[in-house]
């Protein structure tokens, strides 16, 4: 019987500890399909901040860089005017981009900073009891708002691609929903086109993944998929935001 698919060779051969029906895990293996892809696993860089995300610390092959909260995109800064050569990435939820560590990630995107960030939005703090975030949807529930996200009093969620793309230097903005095959193919592509931007040295790439999160939001795996569809898809609309080639 021949062989039509296989672990990704930049991930390890171990169980993964997301929750069962959790997208990360879809996230970090297009992630690890892509630098196989491009050959790059000895010379990738993956910077690992809090949150769900630091998981990937257990799966990852490649060499792995910690940040304190919020903070990867200061260390990617770094890491990467310090080796330029290398694919660096940081893979951030959306409690530790888009709240704790919204400056870093501004900052950097502004100075056109030539790293990626592969941010995985599931509209919760996974890891931290399922508060309310920046990014969770007007009216969903949250062990802070019980009664669902007010606008009136808690403003309204951030659209992060659409914030990103305002600014001058980013190369590459886009957003990918990983809810079906379809849209999990799109996401792989604009992933390694990300990637090859980044190598080719064009600057600051953003790539923002829509995801779930069935513990906190109190569903089952395939409830999550409907609500993703309904809801978490209408008001995050996937999609290219900037794309500077293109505009040449």
């Amino acid at each position: 019987m021949a062989k039509v698919y296989s672990r990704p060779q930049s991930l390890l051969p171990v169980p993964s500890g997301f929750c069962p029906g959790c997208l990360h895990s879809m996230a970090i293996k297009l992630v690890g399909e892509v630098v196989d892809e491009l050959g790059q696993l000895d010379n990738t860089m993956h910077i690992v901040p809090v949150g769900c995300s630091t998981l990937n610390l257990l799966y990852w092959k490649g060499d792995n860089l910690g940040a304190a909260h919020g903070r990867a995109p200061a260390v990617a800064t770094g890491f990467k005017r310090v080796c330029p050569e290398r694919l660096v990435f940081a893979y951030q939820g959306d409690g530790d981009l888009a709240s704790i560590g919204l400056a870093e990630i501004i900052a950097a995107a502004n100075r056109g900073e030539n790293f990626t960030v592969i941010f995985a939005n599931n509209s919760t703090y996974g890891m931290t009891g399922g508060q309310m975030a920046p990014t969770t949807l007007v009216g969903q529930k949250a062990t802070t708002c019980k009664m669902g996200r007010d606008p009136q009093t808690t403003g309204f969620p951030m659209k992060m691609c659409e914030l990103i793309s305002t600014l001058d230097a980013p190369a590459f903005v886009a957003r990918y929903a990983l809810n079906n095959p379809k849209n999990i193919n799109e996401a792989r592509k604009g992933i390694k086109k990300a990637f090859e931007y980044q190598l080719a040295g064009k600057g600051f790439t953003f790539i923002e993944l829509l995801i779930n999160c069935p513990t906190n939001w109190g569903m089952s795996p395939l409830q999550t998929l409907d609500y993703m569809e309904s809801n978490t898809i209408p008001y995050f609309k996937p999609g290219v935001y900037k794309d500077k080639e293109a505009e040449v």
